[in-house]
């Protein structure tokens, strides 16, 4: 018979466990509902989630234990998984990467988000400077913004002129084509929110001192040239979606129902089974019985300040 009070500790110790991995986005959550008063009243005006909170978590969790099996799958098979973030600023790329990188394993799942290119390598090839971040087999990668960098702000901003806009259409189909040849699975996301909820989380980041980070001049600009983007986006779809590698839009002004649907659809994309491991056993600790151990001096420890 098991004994009812070793279970009832067993019990509170997973509980403790599950507390402390809903705690961690549960802090998340917290970030995004911080509203600067002078948005208060602008928010209300929003249209609210219509998932719940317990949903939300649960579904979260779920999917997230799908994704640890997802890159287990990728790293036993040997795949390799590149996957683009796209989209306006502000539309909820950054959230949805967290969240999917948020319980995998960092070895070999990692996110690039490279800045704007050196004048050294803006003589390069364009795709050079992408290049080296391409996976190894086993090994999933997140590009947060990616090379359409150009068919979007540089050529919206004026960093690149109609004829690099031009050749960059022409060779982008090619290269992903080579890529999907090489054996990389390429997934492209694209971001999508309305005018009105861009203004909105803009205004926050404005009056929100730990989201002002989050706001670049080239960000304000957008807002500004906000149909350009739009016709340049289209022109990008029209152009940039093959058969090897279409576009696929994520809704994105409820950012809960954004991240559920991006990594469900996510994890649809491959073809993934459990991987059988062998049972592990947690060996005995070795004792040593002439082993003393040292007594360490008092500035060395963090203050308990909590």
């Amino acid at each position: 018979m098991t004994d009812p009070m070793q279970d009832a500790e067993t019990r509170s110790w997973l509980e403790i466990e599950l507390e402390d991995d809903m705690d961690e986005e549960l802090e998340q959550a917290v970030d995004d509902a911080r509203v600067p008063p002078e948005l208060r009243a602008l928010l209300e005006q929003r249209k609210k989630t219509t998932i719940d909170r317990q949903t939300y978590f649960s579904e979260l969790l779920r999917l997230q234990a799908e994704l640890v099996k997802m890159q287990d799958w990728i790293r036993h098979k040997g795949l390799k998984l590149v996957v683009l973030f796209e989209g306006r600023d502000s539309a909820g790329k950054g959230g949805a990467i967290k969240r999917i990188t948020q319980r995998v394993n960092p070895r070999t799942c990692r996110v690039v988000a490279l800045p704007a290119p050196s004048d050294r390598e803006k003589t390069q090839w364009y795709f050079q400077r992408y290049v080296p971040h391409l996976p190894a087999a086993g090994e999933i990668v997140l590009f947060d913004r990616s090379w359409y960098n150009r068919a979007g702000v540089e050529r919206v901003m004026g960093f690149a002129d109609e004829q690099q806009v031009e050749d960059f259409f022409r060779d982008v189909p090619e290269f992903e084509r080579m890529l999907v040849r090489s054996g990389i699975i390429l997934v492209k996301y694209w971001f999508s929110i309305t005018d009105e909820e861009q203004q909105l989380r803009f205004l926050m980041r404005i009056h929100d001192p730990i989201k002002q980070w989050k706001l670049s001049p080239m960000d304000l600009q957008s807002r500004v040239r906000w149909e350009q983007y739009t016709k340049a986006k289209e022109e990008m779809f029209e152009r940039t979606s093959i058969a090897e590698a279409p576009w696929h839009i994520v809704e994105g002004n409820d950012k809960k129902r954004a991240r559920l649907n991006v990594i469900s659809h996510l994890l649809s994309k491959i073809p993934y089974e459990d991987v059988p491991h062998e049972e592990i056993t947690l060996p005995e600790r070795v004792f040593d019985p002439d082993y003393e151990r040292r007594t360490l001096p008092a500035h060395l420890y963090v203050p308990h300040r909590y």
